[in-house]
C-alpha cells in the first residue's frame, strides 16, 4: 500500500522488521512532531530457493523500496536470540542482507531493541503484536488495516522518528568531538534522560554492483 500524498521536505524513514521468510517494511514521513504514513509491505523470498538466493532477494527487494520511496534514513529491529542457534544464525544473515540494502543507497541505518520499540509505540516493553498493530493504526490511521510484519516495521519507523527528534533537539555534550556534530551527543543525552539504549548508526557503504531502481 502507498500514500501518493507525500509531504514535501519531510524526512522519509524506512522501518524494517527482518525475517528470512517475511521481512516487513514501512515508510513514514516525519515533519517535526507530525508523522505521516507513506507506504508499507512485506518482502517474501521464494521458500524453495537456495539460502544464498533468498538473501539476495531480500537485498534487492529492500533496495527497490529505498529507491521507490526516496527514503532518507532507515531503522531496523535488533535480532531476537532464541533457543535454536541455527535459526538465530539464519535470522542474522537475513538481517544483514536487509540492513545492507539501505546502506548501499547511502542511508544511515539505526538499530533498536524490541523492548525499546514496544515501549516507544505502546508504552510497555512487553507488548504483544496485537497491541503494536493497534497503536500503529491509531498513530497512522491512513495506513489502514496493517498486517503483523508490516505493522512491526512501521513501529520501528515510528520509534526512530521519535528518538531522532529528541536527539536533534538535544545540544551536544562538550568534548564530544566530530561525533557530536552528527547527533551522537544528543543521542547519548536522550539515553541519559531515560530513553534507554538508543540506536547505533552504521557507516554507509559505497555503492557497488547492481542496485535496483
Amino acid at each position: 500500500m502507498t500514500n501518493t500524498l507525500i509531504p514535501v521536505g519531510a524526512t522519509r524513514i524506512l522501518g524494517l522488521d527482518p525475517g528470512l521468510r517475511r521481512t516487513g517494511w514501512g515508510v513514514v514521513a516525519a515533519e517535526g512532531s507530525r508523522l505521516r504514513w507513506i507506504a508499507h509491505g512485506v518482502v517474501a523470498p521464494p521458500e524453495a530457493a537456495p539460502f544464498s538466493e533468498r538473501l539476495l532477494f531480500l537485498l534487492e527487494a529492500v533496495g527497490e523500496v529505498c529507491a521507490a520511496h526516496a527514503c532518507d534514513e532507515a531503522a531496523i529491529e535488533e535480532v531476537f536470540v532464541n533457543m535454536n542457534p541455527s535459526s538465530t544464525l539464519k535470522l542474522g544473515h537475513a538481517r544483514a542482507a536487509v540492513m545492507l540494502a539501505p546502506a548501499r543507497h547511502g542511508l544511515s541505518v539505526a538499530e533498536y531493541s524490541p523492548n525499546l520499540i514496544k515501549k516507544a509505540v505502546v508504552g510497555a516493553g512487553h507488548a504483544d503484536k496485537t497491541q503494536i498493530a493497534f497503536m500503529v493504526k491509531r498513530l497512522l490511521p491512513s495506513a489502514g488495516d496493517v498486517k503483523a510484519d508490516a505493522a512491526d516495521a512501521l513501529a520501528v519507523a515510528i520509534t526512530h522518528a521519535q528518538l531522532r527528534k529528541r536527539a536533534l533537539l538535544s545540544p551536544p555534550l562538550s568534548g564530544e568531538g566530530d561525533h557530536a556534530k552528527h547527533g551522537g551527543g544528543g543521542l547519548r543525552q536522550a539515553a541519559a534522560a531515560g530513553a534507554g539504549p538508543l540506536h547505533r548508526f552504521a557507516v554507509p557503504l559505497p555503492r557497488k554492483g547492481r542496485i535496483a531502481s
